[in-house]
């Protein structure tokens, strides 16, 4: 039996629900990057790291190739980066509401109870 659509959209979003994936796919958006600059950059460990690089990788997300010695990743489509940017732009709309929000609230005076 086949997977409905939106099982594979929640299993998808589901593999980008980590911080490190997230920050590698960031990292990625420039171009592809070889393990040891991934490592540097996300500041996680090599077995942390690793274990990051294969969800996405299993997932389709990135691919890896090899340059000799090195593993070099990239994003297996530019629509990753499309959707990175897209949620970068919903989270401003989200955080200058929030923003919008507070102001009124610091402004607004306090009813008093009587």
């Amino acid at each position: 039996m086949p997977v409905p659509l939106y099982q594979a959209k929640a299993d998808f979003f589901r593999t980008l629900g980590h911080p490190v994936r997230i920050r590698v796919l960031e990292l990625l958006q420039n171009g592809p990057l070889p393990v040891r600059d991934l490592l540097v950059a996300t500041d996680v460990g090599a077995p942390g790291l690793s274990q990051q690089l294969a969800v996405l990788r299993r997932a389709g997300i990135v691919s890896a190739t090899r340059e000799g010695s090195t593993v070099v990743y990239a994003l297996s489509s530019a629509d990753v980066a499309e959707l990175l940017g897209a949620a970068r732009r919903i989270l401003t709309d989200v955080i200058a509401g929030q923003g919008e929000l507070l102001a009124e609230l610091r402004e607004a005076r306090p009813e008093r109870l009587t």
